[in-house]
């Protein structure tokens, strides 16, 4: 399973409408993202607009494409292209971070280790 993170800049003076649109994203969108393999997507927020967006899936390549496609997709980007900064899309390519630690990862590959104590104060 592939992790994605990536960010991206809503202009902060719509911060507030942007979330609010997302409480109840459109059904058929919903479907779309799920069906293109779209799993445990979580978008988070802070007050200067900026973006956090976290999912896991098979192929990130191939659900962008999948989505692409969907026709859904495409009239759900053109009504979110206006909370964007500088009239941006998520389309226009959020920028994708790198994963540098997982912790699941790196328990199920580490050597057997003795846990000690923290230091007593």
């Amino acid at each position: 399973m592939e992790r994605v993170c990536f960010r991206m800049q809503v202009d902060p003076a719509r911060i507030d409408e942007y979330i609010a649109v997302h409480r109840q994203v459109w059904p058929e969108m919903l479907t779309a993202l799920e069906s293109t393999g779209w799993t445990n997507y979580s978008l988070f927020a802070d007050s200067a607009g900026m973006i956090i967006g976290y999912l896991e899936t098979e192929d990130y390549e191939a659900a962008q494409r999948g989505m692409d496609r969907t026709e859904i997709n495409a009239a759900w980007q053109q009504s979110m292209s206006p909370y964007f900064a500088a009239g941006g899309s998520f389309d226009e390519g959020p920028e994708r971070l790198r994963e540098v630690f997982h912790l699941e990862d790196q328990l199920a590959t580490a050597p057997h280790r003795t846990r000690t104590a923290p230091p007593q104060q």
